[in-house]
């Protein structure tokens, strides 16, 4: 019998993929928020779509803040975006 890959949903345009297709960003108990590549590190997660204009609207509309209820600096969005691009 086939393993059913895990799905998750995009934060910006609100589409279900499989885990392994987005990026995991992730607020540990200290509330550092980091890229998480291996996808396994401890806390909350958010996923976002590997495409520009997914991150250009959590951006905008300041999705990422909200839901880890902590401000993020432009720095952090800009390492997101060489992730993305690479």
């Amino acid at each position: 019998m086939l393993k059913k890959k895990p799905a998750r949903r995009c934060i910006a345009c609100n589409e279900q993929k499989e885990k392994n297709e987005l990026l995991r960003i992730v607020k540990s108990k200290d509330g550092i928020i980091e890229i998480d590549l291996t996808g396994k590190k401890n806390g909350r997660g958010a996923y976002i779509c590997k495409k520009e204009e997914c991150l250009n609207k959590i951006i905008k509309t300041k999705k990422l803040e909200r839901v880890f209820e902590k401000s993020i600096n432009q720095d952090f969005y800009e390492s997101i975006r060489g992730v993305i691009i690479e």
